[in-house]
C-alpha cells in the first residue's frame, strides 16, 4: 500500500550523474587502488592558522555552545559587509542586506525556497552547477536554459549571451522571474567584466526580473584579471542578490560558511524562512569565520597562487601527454575538451574509461547539462607531484587507444 504513495518532488529530480563516477571510484578504493582524484571541487589545503586558533578558543567558552542565530551572528555579517567594502568598494547594511548561510549551496536552495512560487520560471545558462537549476525544480518552479557561449580564452561572448537571454525572456511562458549567473563560472571558468553586469542590471530593470549572482570563486583569479561584483553597478541592489562562500578562498569547505547579500526584500524573505528552518551555524565556526574575512587576505593570496601553479603544471604536463588545455583566468577548475583521440566517446564514457584505465577521476561535462557534452571539469585538488603522475597515466592511456 505505501509503495503506491509517490513523492512527486523527488520524481522530478534525475539521477545524480556524477554518482556513476563516484561509485566506480569508491569500488576501486575499496580494492586498494590509488585514484588521482580531480572530480570534486573539494580543497585539499588547511584553513589559515589564525582561523583554526580562533575556532578552538571560541569552542572552549560555555556561552558559545547554545543555539546560534539563523541569519548569522552580527559580527560575521559586519565582517562580510566590510569585506565587500574593501574588495569591491560596495556598501552593504549588515542587518538588512546580508544573511549567513550554511555554505552557498544551502544558501541558494533556501533562497529559492523563500522567493519562488509553484510554476515560477527561472533562466539558467548551461552548462551549469546542478543546484543552480535543480533548486528551482525542488521548490516547484521551472527552468529554461540556453547554451553559454564563450571564446577560446574562456571569456563570455556577451552579445550572444544577451541575444539568447532576450529570446528566452520574450518566448517563455510564464514570463521569467529570475535569471541565474555565475562568474567565474562553474564548471567552465568563464569570466565577465563589470560592463556585463551593467547590461544585465539594465535589462533586469526593463524586463522586471531578479538576478541571482553566484561569485563562489571570486578570489581565485589570475594574471591581470580581477573578479567584479554585480553590486559595483549603481542600482544593482534594486534587482539582485549575490552568493559567496568561504569554502574555496580560505580552504574552509567543510565549515559550511556562506552568504547571500543584496536586495533587501529578498534578504528579508531568506532571513524569515531560515528563522523557521534552522538555528544557524555553530557559533564558534562563525566567530572564526570573522577572522578569515577580517585578517586573512594574505592567506587567500597564497591559496590563489597554489591553484595558479597547479594549473600551469597540469597544462604543461597533460599537454606533453597528448591532451591540450587552455589556462583559465579564474576559478579552481580547468574546463577541458576531450582529447582528439576520444572526441567520439562522449564525456561520461571518457570519464569512466579514464578512471578505470588511467586511475584518474574527472567530472563528465554532460553532468552539468547537455551543453557540457564533450568536455570534462578538472578540479585542481591534487598536488603537483600527483598531477605529473596523472599525466604519465594519461599518456599511457592515450597510447593504448
Amino acid at each position: 500500500m505505501f509503495d503506491e504513495i509517490t513523492f512527486g518532488k523527488i520524481k522530478r529530480l534525475p539521477k545524480y550523474l556524477f554518482s556513476t563516477i563516484n561509485e566506480i571510484k569508491l569500488e576501486m578504493r575499496q580494492k586498494g587502488i590509488d585514484v588521482i582524484d580531480f572530480s570534486m571541487g573539494n580543497p585539499d589545503g588547511m584553513p589559515p592558522k589564525a582561523v583554526i586558533d580562533k575556532l578552538c578558543e571560541s569552542a572552549r567558552k560555555p556561552k558559545t555552545q547554545g543555539y546560534s542565530v539563523s541569519r548569522g551572528i552580527y559580527k560575521l555579517r559586519v565582517a562580510l559587509a566590510e569585506w565587500y567594502k574593501r574588495r569591491f568598494n560596495v556598501t552593504l547594511d549588515p542587518n538588512l542586506e546580508v544573511c549567513v548561510s550554511m555554505g552557498s549551496k544551502e544558501g541558494f536552495v533556501h533562497l529559492v525556497q523563500a522567493i519562488t512560487n509553484p510554476g515560477d520560471l527561472a533562466i539558467v545558462p548551461e552548462p551549469a552547477y546542478p543546484i543552480h537549476y535543480h533548486a528551482f525544480i525542488i521548490n516547484g518552479a521551472n527552468v529554461s536554459t540556453f547554451p553559454l557561449s564563450y571564446t577560446e580564452n574562456y571569456e563570455l561572448n556577451e552579445d550572444v549571451f544577451f541575444e539568447s537571454l532576450q529570446k528566452s525572456l520574450y518566448e517563455s511562458f510564464p514570463k521569467p522571474k529570475f535569471v541565474v549567473v555565475n562568474f567565474p563560472h562553474n564548471p567552465t571558468s568563464v569570466i565577465v567584466n563589470k560592463g556585463f553586469y551593467e547590461r544585465l542590471v539594465a535589462l533586469a530593470k526593463k524586463e522586471r526580473f531578479y538576478i541571482i549572482s553566484d561569485i563562489a570563486y571570486a578570489e581565485l583569479y589570475f594574471g591581470d584579471f580581477r573578479t567584479p561584483s554585480i553590486f559595483e553597478v549603481k542600482g544593482a541592489k534594486d534587482v539582485a542578490v549575490e552568493t559567496y562562500t568561504l569554502s574555496k578562498s580560505y580552504n574552509m569547505a567543510g565549515w559550511r560558511i556562506g552568504f547571500v547579500s543584496g536586495n533587501r526584500r529578498i534578504i528579508e524573505a531568506l532571513q524569515k524562512i531560515k528563522g523557521w528552518i534552522d538555528y544557524g551555524i555553530y557559533t564558534p565556526l562563525q566567530v572564526a569565520a570573522t577572522i578569515a574575512l577580517n585578517e586573512c587576505d594574505a592567506a587567500t593570496a597564497d591559496i590563489r597562487a597554489t591553484y595558479e601553479k597547479r594549473m600551469k603544471v597540469m597544462i604543461e604536463s597533460f599537454g606533453k601527454a597528448g591532451w591540450d588545455m587552455v589556462m583559465p583566468k579564474a576559478s579552481m577548475f580547468i574546463w577541458a575538451a576531450l582529447p582528439s583521440k576520444c572526441s567520439k566517446m562522449g564525456s561520461l564514457e571518457f570519464s569512466k574509461r579514464l578512471l578505470e584505465e588511467a586511475k584518474v577521476a574527472v567530472s563528465p561535462g554532460v553532468g552539468f547539462g547537455i551543453a557540457g557534452e564533450n568536455y570534462v571539469r578538472i578540479a585542481l585538488i591534487e598536488n603537483e607531484k600527483r598531477i605529473r603522475q596523472a599525466a604519465r597515466n594519461i599518456k599511457e592511456f592515450l597510447k593504448g587507444l
